[in-house]
């Protein structure tokens, strides 16, 4: 369903307008009558996560949990 509005409307109204298109409705903007614009809400594509699609591109040393060397400790410590 869509709705028009006049471009006085449109101004003062953009946000609650904004919130009307979020919810799936079409808003035209209207000047002196007749349709200038369009406002509609846009497609979200959301990327399915495919489980152990990095499988073997992940390498994780043996050492991974080790203490730090003290160096390195005492360059977080200055």
């Amino acid at each position: 369903m869509s709705a028009k509005v006049n471009v006085h409307e449109a101004k003062t109204q953009f946000s609650k307008l904004l919130s009307r298109v979020e919810k799936g409705e079409e808003i035209i903007i209207c000047k002196s009558g007749k349709p200038i614009a369009c406002l509609h809400p846009l497609e979200r594509k959301v990327d399915r996560r495919i489980p152990g699609s990095a499988k073997g591109t992940v390498t994780i040393a043996q050492d991974f949990d080790e203490p730090l060397p003290r160096s390195i400790l005492n360059a977080f410590e200055q």
